[in-house]
């Protein structure tokens, strides 16, 4: 059964020429326990769908059309003061991609845990102070550093850091926005697996985003490939990974390096992702598209099912 359930969402950016079509009748589900991945190259969504979700958008975005729905909790339509009191920290939370940004330099650890604890439960401080050490425990930082400040910790301590932040209350579903991006290779596959050993531990529902295709596939169970602001394939991250059938999906896991063969040549997109002010009709991916027919030029395509959780949105799959 789906906890968190995204339905036909359009969210666009007015500017003084138009509205840029970030995200544009996007659909998938998270269930409970299980981490789904959104993947592709920046700018074609995967973040501004987190920031919908979070109801963080600037002023210049508006949410055109859709729903989002976290089990009978509808998301969009609830007042702010009652999204940010019961479901912000509650039920929902979210690690970002900078550590170094997200704390502040000047409080210890420990007082920015305790602080968010109380923020949003009626405890006093010697139990949120308890509450923040057991949870950088489990992380694996240590109860003993929560009087550090960030400057005296490692790039992979902070972001364990960010991960126990987003613990502090309990939530039921986690969004990981780009959690390993400023760490070397060694730091995030350790981050990577904090974070797996607590989604499996905790039973959360995750979202995670990302454009490194190795940190999904290490991560989700399920993903969905995005491109100017659709999503073109999603399905069981096995099947997505061994069989992918979009263009753009092959393309972009055949550009990704592999460690089993180092020396196979790495595939390339050519082109440029377009312009979501005025997107090309049809297909957006076909400007790009070796396959391209001229059925993709004309009609969009719709998502429809190949396999067992498994769906592609593309006129070379019938």
């Amino acid at each position: 059964m789906a906890f968190l359930q995204v339905k036909n969402l359009k969210t666009y950016f007015q500017i003084l020429r138009g509205y840029v079509k970030a995200v544009d009748d996007v659909s998938f589900n998270v269930r409970k326990g299980e981490a789904f991945g959104l993947a592709g190259e920046s700018g074609c969504g995967k973040t501004t769908t987190a920031l919908t979700i979070l109801r963080l958008l600037p002023k210049n975005a508006r949410v055109i059309g859709g729903e989002v729905k976290l089990e009978n909790i509808d998301l969009l339509s609830i007042p702010e003061e009652e999204y940010r009191k019961d479901v912000r920290w509650k039920k929902i939370s979210v690690i970002f991609q900078g550590a170094m940004n997200a704390l502040n330099p000047v409080i210890p650890i420990g007082k920015q845990l305790t602080e968010a604890i109380m923020l949003h439960e009626n405890i006093s401080h010697e139990e949120a102070r308890e509450r923040a050490g057991k949870l950088l425990d489990l992380v694996g930082i240590g109860a003993h550093r929560l009087d550090r400040y960030h400057h005296e910790l490692s790039g992979g301590m902070r972001q364990r850091v960010m991960i126990a932040m987003a613990l502090v209350c309990n939530p039921q579903f986690v969004i990981a926005d780009e959690p390993t991006t400023a760490l070397d290779v060694i730091i995030a596959a350790q981050v990577l697996k904090v974070m797996k050993e607590l989604q499996k531990k905790l039973n959360l529902a995750m979202l995670v985003i990302s454009h490194d295709l190795s940190m999904i596939a290490e991560v989700c169970d399920r993903l969905g490939i995005m491109y100017a602001g659709k999503i073109v394939e999603k399905g069981d991250i096995v099947k997505v990974f061994k069989e992918p059938l979009h263009p753009y999906t092959k393309r972009l896991i055949g550009a990704f390096p592999s460690i089993k063969n180092p020396k196979k040549k790495l595939e390339e997109i050519p082109g440029f992702p377009p312009d979501l002010l005025n997107p090309p009709s049809g297909c957006r991916f076909h400007p790009r598209c070796p396959y391209a027919m001229d059925i993709c030029k004309k009609e969009e395509p719709q998502l429809v099912e190949v396999g067992k959780d498994h769906q592609v949105a593309c006129h070379l799959v019938r």
